[in-house]
């Protein structure tokens, strides 16, 4: 059978995500390394990974391109793919914020007409709007998204929120909490259903290396 294949988030879960394939005893000093590779192989352990971008581990785990992933639950929240969610992590902590301009946080917002967002989760934005029933205009970004209302693109922004120093140190300031996120174990339903006892082996293994002493 073929090597287990598992996606892993590039930026901030990475240095977290490695701890715990090392803590399960997968061979990750090449990923530790300054490789620019985006598949690294573990012969020794029968097991490959790939480094992706944190929304598209979700897509490659949910379309059988990788057999299980770690990723924050913003993802799965924004993608709403269809995958099992197994286990959640002791790392990744974050909120998904709505946040304005510090000169304008006391601001009605329901009278503002023509009120834009920026955010990289459209779908989440759209979402908390439409529930509320506030006609917006969502603005998707994929980055730097703390300086779009200082240069004018949107009144408001919906982002993600760890100690919450980047929109400060931009002017902003939290309006309103979305939702909670931390990391999480994902896993392809049909490596589930046809690897099951070799992915209940890593979700046993995983339970062990990240139970609290």
């Amino acid at each position: 059978m073929s090597a287990l294949t598992i996606a892993l988030p590039k930026g901030r879960l990475l240095p977290h995500a490695l701890a715990v394939l090392e803590a399960i005893g997968l061979d990750v000093r090449e990923l530790r390394g300054a490789t620019r590779k985006l598949i690294v192989a573990d012969t020794k352990h029968d097991a490959r990974f790939l480094l992706l971008k944190p929304f598209d581990v979700a897509t490659f785990v949910e379309y059988g391109a990788a057999d299980w992933g770690i990723v924050g639950q913003d993802v799965l929240l924004e993608n709403e793919s269809d995958l099992f969610e197994p286990l959640t992590l002791p790392f990744g902590f974050c909120r998904i914020a709505l946040a304005a301009r510090r000169e304008r946080a006391q601001t009605d917002w329901r009278l503002e007409t023509a009120l834009r967002v920026a955010s990289k989760y459209p779908r989440l934005t759209r979402k908390f709007f439409v529930e509320r029933g506030w006609s917006v205009e969502i603005i998707p970004l994929h980055g730097s998204i703390e300086i779009a209302p200082a240069l004018g693109l949107s009144d408001l922004v919906v982002d993600i929120v760890d100690t919450g120093r980047t929109l400060k140190e931009n002017g902003l300031v939290e309006l309103e909490t979305l939702g909670q996120a931390q990391a999480a174990l994902i896993v392809n339903r049909a490596s589930h259903a046809l690897r099951f006892r070799e992915i209940q082996n890593v979700l046993d293994a995983v339970k062990r290396a990240t139970r609290a002493p």
